[in-house]
């Protein structure tokens, strides 16, 4: 019987790799697509292999710069070097280490949620978890697509894996002080490590060592164990900054400034950074359409006052001022200082005049529109669906996938909810003892790694569904709780 099962599972296994590599391979072969930024990896990662310079091309020289961090040009160069093509000749061959990458995180999210299982049901729950992320399209479509997506997404699984056995760990310590077994774990510093790895493929992977923190700080919040507790922080903050310590050297040298991650704003030294478009910004922004309409558009092309919401404006009068500052960038397609310094007044002024919309609703419409919006950024459609008749008499293929991955991003969400309900119905009725304390506070540090994340993107410029791609494996971890069996009444 044992026999029989252990063979059922490796089919899943195995038909769920198969799976996972065709719907990758589907993206890769019909909707292969760049980004603005892909040119800009690629141009660091054939300067640093050619040239042994970590700079972009520019007039004619290489000037050495800090504006992305070198995990994911480091993965292109070794593709480069590997294959003898660079830049655009070597995209597929890019895509195609994507798929596997992103196949490896399917496997992560089964091991998340077996790491987050009572053992009697890890086996059934991983199985799940790992369906459910082979058939993900949020996570196979980035696989099409020159970015840091795939690869940010992959270290950060298996950091969170190693934290949460960290977490698990100390619970299950039999005896004395448990939480000193953070400190002795190798797990919770290997995870450090591992998040100082994510960090230089995306510079806002320490907010996950940062949820890590806040829970060992509420563990270990009694007075007697406040000196293991810094001694714990220390010894994750080295081992954090250890993978960070040569690209730190490396800016200090050749930018004469300690950089550990990477400008907020991606500037050059030469370029006004528009902090005052910016703040203005967060105070109405909340939809990626107006991101197209209005942020990527400058310095780059005419920004319409007409494509801007209602909500951007409290008065006829303010609107003008709008008109004025934006006909004055129009004019020469470029941000200066003085453009910049009368959005900054705009959104001083709105915000004095309604704090709670700057702070509090516009990040919470922001948030909604991150995990929400139909994941449709990588491919050929438009993603309007109103009116309902009219956009379906246009493009009926449009506005079904559209509303297809709406639906389907609700899903997701809907298990996830349903798998924490089960598994505090399901565990609840166990005598799990220990183990039911680690999956407990695994579930806690996903959840506060999820919500950190949301709320610092919910700042950023632009709302863009890619910024909570690290946490849909977790998603689809917490979602396959949702298939363990129900609880039967104890007699």
């Amino acid at each position: 019987m044992r026999f029989s099962t252990m063979t059922k599972w490796r089919w899943h296994i195995l038909f769920a790799a198969i799976a996972g590599v065709a719907l990758r391979l589907f993206f890769v072969l019909h909707f292969p697509t760049s980004s603005g930024d892909t040119p800009i990896y690629e141009n660091l990662a054939m300067n640093w292999l050619q040239h042994g310079v970590y700079g972009i091309s520019a007039e004619g020289h290489i000037t050495p710069t800090d504006i992305r961090v070198p995990g994911y040009p480091a993965l292109l160069a070794a593709i480069y070097a590997l294959t003898g093509r660079t830049g655009p000749q070597a995209r597929l061959f890019v895509r195609l280490v994507q798929v596997f990458v992103d196949l490896g995180t399917c496997f992560l999210a089964a091991a998340l949620a077996g790491a987050m299982t009572p053992k009697a049901q890890r086996q059934r729950v991983a199985i799940v978890a790992l369906w459910l992320a082979a058939t993900c399209p949020f996570l196979a479509n980035y696989a099409a697509v020159p970015l840091t997506e795939t690869l940010a997404t992959f270290v950060s699984a298996l950091a969170l894996l190693l934290l949460i056995m960290s977490v698990k760990g100390a619970a299950e310590v039999p005896c004395g002080d448990p939480y000193l077994h953070f400190f002795r774990n190798r797990w919770a510093l290997s995870g450090a490590f591992l998040v100082g790895i994510a960090t230089l493929v995306r510079p806002e992977s320490p907010l996950l060592l940062i949820a890590f923190a806040l829970l060992l700080v509420y563990k270990m919040r009694r007075p007697s164990a406040w000196k293991p507790l810094a001694l714990t922080c220390a010894s994750l903050a080295v081992m954090f900054l250890l993978p960070l310590s040569p690209w730190a050297a490396r800016n200090a040298i050749t930018l004469h400034k300690l950089q550990f991650l990477a400008p907020r704003y991606a500037q050059l030294p030469s370029e006004i950074v528009p902090r005052g478009f910016h703040a203005w910004e967060r105070t109405w922004l909340v939809r990626m359409r107006d991101a197209y309409l209005v942020s990527w558009k400058l310095d780059e092309e005419a920004i319409s006052i007409e494509d801007i919401p209602s909500s951007a404006f409290d008065s006829p009068a303010e609107r003008e001022r709008v008109a004025a500052l934006l006909a004055k960038h129009n004019r020469n397609l470029a941000m200066t200082q003085e453009i910049d310094d009368g959005f900054a007044a705009l959104a001083a002024e709105r915000t004095s005049r309604k704090p709670w919309r700057t702070y509090i609703w516009v990040p919470v419409q922001r948030a909604l529109t991150i995990w929400f919006s139909p994941r449709i950024e990588l491919l050929p459609y438009s993603g309007h669906v109103r009116p309902v008749a009219g956009s379906w008499a246009d493009d009926p293929v449009d506005v079904s996938v559209t509303i297809g991955f709406f639906l389907l991003g609700l899903v997701y969400a809907g298990l996830a909810l349903s798998g924490l309900w089960r598994t505090w119905r399901f565990s609840g009725s166990q005598n799990a003892g220990n183990e039911l304390a680690g999956t407990y506070r695994a579930i806690a540090l996903t959840i506060l790694f999820m919500a950190i994340r949301t709320a610092f993107v919910s700042t950023v410029e632009s709302p863009e569904p890619r910024y909570v791609l690290e946490c849909i494996p977790a998603v689809l971890a917490v979602g396959a709780f949702s298939f363990l069996p129900r609880v039967q009444d104890e007699s």
